[in-house]
């Protein structure tokens, strides 16, 4: 076994062939969600290459029909109802005193009451004031209550309006009928089967995010850890142990001649360690950093080529007209005409994405 072998199972097993939005979502189990939109948002530009007929923002108008649920995985974003059913209830999630309890109750009340609420509604109602939030600065007391309720599986998100969660109650998740150990070996299993292959200190860092997933079983992460090294098939080279699930053989997949522009969090470039180790180049999301600090822009995503990352873009629309800034690792472009046409291509599904006319 090669590193060309895992780069190209890293990319065959992500880029499945197209399928329905509701199938897409259930075969990543989750889609991890981010609310800048550089020309889409992370979600809708990792789904575009993942579901059929697919353009921006179908996500957040189909959700409510899709049967899955926003939640926090190992990052925020959208799960599958078989994840969401394996990391509820959630319990001993911390800061949560009495009086935040007894407001939760009165809240969850409300929410009964009118089944599904704004933001807006509930604070009208109670007048919580405002909060200190993570930033450092003030936030809505009741938004922050609610972001807690949804967290604990108090209540679900419903849908979206104009970007604003909507509330309503949650009906307690499907029992699973695992133990505690179980779950977590599940659990496991679902993270490594979307970022697969996965460096040893990637696998680490995955199963320890699983603390945000399942706070309830953070003391079985660790073992859960020791018995998946056991169990995943997985290689040494040059030095670093890969793992993978197990019954899968990486290089098995030839590569296609298309191109394709990620998004930052899709599963093929998310894990930054992996990305360096595959493509000998450091990948880094900027949209954070200033402005004289970036070498590669504010939202760049990266180009996909066969098998190999050689480049990113800066994607805009500008006077409902895309523009398309794209850079090349190796300082130019690669010269075959297939690569010219495949870019082309990429290009003009991307301004279909967008819904935007041709430059």
């Amino acid at each position: 076994m090669t590193l060309d072998d895992l780069r190209r199972y890293a990319v065959a097993r992500s880029l499945f062939p197209p399928l329905s939005l509701k199938a897409a979502v259930e075969a990543l189990g989750f889609v991890q969600a981010d609310p800048i939109r550089a020309p889409a948002r992370a979600q809708d530009l990792t789904l575009r290459h993942r579901v059929r007929n697919y353009h921006a923002g179908d996500l957040e108008r189909r959700y409510a029909s899709l049967g899955i649920e926003e939640d926090f995985f190992i990052n925020y974003g959208f799960v599958s109802r078989e994840l969401h059913a394996l990391m509820h209830p959630r319990v001993d999630t911390g800061g949560w005193h009495k009086t935040r309890r007894d407001r939760a109750a009165l809240v969850l009340d409300f929410v009964r009451a009118r089944g599904e609420v704004h933001p807006r509604e509930v604070d009208a109602h109670f007048a919580h004031g405002r909060v200190t939030n993570y930033w450092g600065g003030t936030s809505s007391a009741t938004t922050h209550l609610l972001d807690h309720m949804h967290y604990r599986g108090l209540v679900r998100i419903t849908r979206r309006e104009k970007g604003i969660r909507i509330y309503g109650t949650r009906e307690p998740a499907p029992d699973p009928g695992l133990s505690a150990r179980e779950r977590v070996d599940r659990l496991v299993d679902f993270v490594v089967d979307k970022y697969a292959p996965l460096p040893a200190p990637s696998l680490s860092y995955v199963i320890a995010r699983l603390r945000y997933a399942a706070p309830q079983w953070q003391r079985e992460l660790k073992p859960a850890r020791e018995r998946a090294r056991a169990r995943l098939s997985h290689a040494r080279l040059d030095g670093v142990d890969w793992y993978w699930p197990a019954g899968e053989t990486p290089g098995d997949d030839a590569p296609d001649d298309r191109v394709r522009l990620l998004a930052p969090f899709d599963p093929i470039v998310w894990d930054r360690r992996r990305f360096e180790l595959l493509w000998g180049w450091a990948y880094r999301f900027e949209a954070y950093t200033p402005v004289a600090k970036r070498k590669l822009g504010y939202y760049a995503l990266p180009l996909l080529w066969r098998d190999r990352v050689i480049g990113w873009a800066n994607v805009s629309v500008v006077d409902g007209q895309m523009k398309a800034d794209v850079r090349y690792v190796a300082g130019r472009r690669p010269r075959s005409p297939v690569f010219a046409q495949e870019l082309d291509g990429e290009l003009d599904r991307m301004r279909a994405f967008l819904r935007v006319g041709q430059t």
